[in-house]
């Protein structure tokens, strides 16, 4: 292995590799490495500057003690920046250590190797290129050692109810409801960031780690040492970006539903909440308002007059908020302009079509700064010119009818190079042209590392109306704000509802909308049966033929059920400032809105193994109901004294206590 001092980071070469170790942030470090003769200088997530720091390189000769006494000395290298350091031997491998204290290894098994007293006959190496055949790029494996007892969070968004990753594999690609956010926090005390959007995996097993992309040119990887998630999450948010200020006035109630058809709709129901004295701070007009997916406008028929809507809606304090899908029908005005323009995502084999929901669609190409640019100024037209205030960004992933990551190819690359990033250069179509015009708060269904930057709300997906749907949520919003995404949401009581009448629904809507409460975006949303509201004509297209759901308003759900909700946003908005203050937090630290109860108390062992009650902000211990009919819970009180809010009896911490749950109460709990 050949070490070199180069301007403050420790270069190492072997074996056509080329490994680089600097500096980035305080108490982190950067690695990279690559097979080509550079490196492609892309900094993906790594877009904050991160201040100037003054690591500590050296190169010196290690000696090896071998099992039968005698030794030899092997040439090595270590970089030290603040609390971490990597050491690496005369194979390539690093070591990280955190104050002096090992927190990471790669994983190697084979000759040559001093770091295991395992079998070397193996030969598993640390780092594995395999070159993609006829092709320049690599598909990559880089192993880690495993460390017994360590719980790893974060990493996006998966449906599943398990927030301990530890175990788990996970894919790393964007689907409806799944969200690669590829940065995890370990209770030992460090963050890492697999700052590379190529599809592949991760397994954090317990025989070792391991990362695998699909299709890279260069490795690289972000690894930080902090006292805790807070301060690990802090550095994390430096060196990608925080989420900007959050309106005072999207705080409240957004109301939405499957979906309103007419302008006349969406007026009516503005004026009904009116009329109960509720305030909607943003009413979403969902998909199909349009004549055919691409064509960004209103279908004229059902919306003659958009602007005078807005103008209406916003004298009553509404924002108002579009949805816009990346697909492109062959029906569209601007499908063959953009396709003659190569302005739409490429299919390497066969005809192109990329998505098949109601239309033959091939969806944009948003790492293409002309298609961002053509996007932007039908929308701006269409939409932004007649006063809409915001975007939901649906399909954001993109949506693809077959999910086969190796057909589709970008400007930026194929897929399976780039794909993980396609949410975020989706979003700033719409961030970079907005954010000089003030506070941008669009919707998205996806999100990457950094995606926090660009004024993202993400929601959860298109998610199963179930109480285990429910379970899997807390855990995904929990670990999505782990991974630097603050502004998380959910459709309240699920996507898919087969009908509304059901009792059981009913009571998962409560118990849904009580736990929105307590998070970042009070929304409600929803694709609600049964299907039986006629179509409004029976053209093909347009925005009369697609179905809708039932209505999905606050008194849509019978007078007792409307009372919990009516006391519960009460709630909601007596909290405003707190509430404030916490969106605050995100921008100016990083914290996320809902938190683990580990993040808020992190010298609490009890706190590490809690995976179904949550911190909203630092003052209230929220503790959501997840079953049928269940009408008490247990709650875990980390130390100090807590005020049921139900009715005010106080607690001792230290202890679990089991409370009362009426379908009319969701157990929270106020520090004190």
């Amino acid at each position: 292995m050949e070490f070199i001092k180069e301007k403050g980071a420790l270069v190492a070469r072997r074996q056509g590799e080329t490994l680089k170790i600097e500096a980035y942030g305080p108490d982190a470090l950067r690695v990279r490495a690559t097979m080509n003769t550079g490196f492609t200088g892309n900094q993906w997530a790594l877009t904050e500057e991160c201040g100037k720091t003054e690591p500590e390189v050296e190169v010196f000769d290690k000696v090896i003690t071998h099992w039968d006494g005698t030794s030899h000395t092997e040439p090595a290298a270590k970089i030290t920046n603040g609390r971490i350091s990597a050491e690496v031997n005369h194979a390539g491998v690093i070591t990280f250590f955190k104050d002096g204290n090992k927190i990471l290894r790669e994983y190697y098994r084979s000759y040559g190797g001093t770091i295991s007293k395992s079998s070397s006959c193996l030969k598993i190496v640390n780092r594995e290129w395999k070159g993609i055949i006829g092709g320049s790029d690599y598909s990559l494996s880089l192993k880690f050692e495993s460390n017994d007892g360590e719980k790893i969070y974060g990493m996006g968004q998966y449906q599943q109810p398990y927030m301990n990753l530890k175990g788990s594999i996970l894919e790393l690609a964007q689907r409806n409801s799944q969200i690669t956010v590829p940065f995890m926090v370990s209770s030992l005390g460090y963050g890492l960031l697999w700052n590379n959007p190529a599809v592949g995996s991760v397994t954090f097993g317990q025989n070792y780690t391991e990362w695998i992309s699909r299709s890279v040119k260069d490795m690289d990887y972000w690894i930080v040492a902090g006292d805790g998630p807070k301060d690990i999450l802090c550095k994390y948010t430096a060196v990608t970006g925080r989420a900007p200020k959050f309106p005072e006035d999207r705080m409240g109630l957004w109301q939405c539903k499957l979906r309103y058809r007419t302008q006349q709709e969406v007026l009516e129901v503005a004026h009904a909440y009116e009329k109960e004295g509720i305030k909607i701070d943003q009413i979403v007009i969902d998909f199909f308002h349009w004549t055919v997916q691409g064509d960004w406008k209103f279908d004229k028929t059902y919306w003659p007059d958009p602007k005078a809507m807005v103008d209406e809606l916003h004298s009553m304090g509404i924002k108002v908020i579009v949805s816009v899908w990346p697909s492109v029908d062959r029906r569209s005005e601007n499908f063959y302009p953009m396709m003659e323009k190569g302005l739409l995502i490429r299919t390497e084999r066969g005809a192109a079509q990329t998505y098949d929901y109601q239309g033959d669609c091939v969806e944009i190409d948003p790492f293409n700064p002309e298609a961002r640019e053509y996007v932007w100024e039908v929308c701006k037209r269409n939409y932004y010119d007649l006063g809409i205030d915001a975007f939901w960004l649906d399909n954001s992933e993109p949506d693809y009818g077959v999910y086969d990551f190796d057909h589709y190819r970008y400007q930026a690359g194929p897929a399976l190079q780039v794909s993980n990033m396609y949410p975020q250069m989706y979003s700033r179509v719409f961030f970079d042209k907005m954010k000089d015009n003030g506070p941008v708060v669009n919707l998205l269904r996806c999100a990457w590392a950094g995606s926090q930057k660009y004024g993202n709300v993400v929601w959860s997906g298109d998610i199963r109306s179930t109480f285990e749907s429910f379970r899997d949520q807390l855990s995904a919003g929990l670990n999505m704000g782990l991974a630097g995404i603050s502004w998380w949401t959910t459709d309240i009581g699920g996507f898919m509802t087969d009908d509304v009448n059901d009792p059981a629904f009913r009571e998962l809507l409560i118990r849904w909308y009580q736990f929105a409460v307590y998070s970042a975006i009070l929304r409600m949303h929803g694709d609600r049966g049964p299907y039986n509201i006629p179509a409004l004509d029976d053209r093909d297209w347009g925005g009369g033929y697609l179905h809708t759901g039932q209505p999905n308003e606050l008194w849509s759900y019978g007078e007792d059920n409307y009372k919990i909700m009516r006391h519960y946003y009460d709630i909601r908005i007596s909290m405003h400032d707190y509430i404030k203050q916490l969106f605050d937090e995100a921008s100016e630290n990083g914290s996320p809105l809902i938190r683990t109860m580990f993040y808020e108390f992190p010298d609490d062992e009890k706190c590490w193994e809690l995976e179904d009650q949550y911190m909203f902000g630092e003052k209230y211990l929220v503790a959501p109901i997840f079953a049928l009919g269940q009408r008490e819970r247990s709650v875990y009180l980390p130390c100090g004294k807590w005020k049921l809010t139900s009715d005010g009896t106080e607690y001792e911490g230290g202890q679990t206590v089991t409370v009362a749950a009426p379908l009319e109460y969701m157990p929270v709990f106020e520090k004190m």
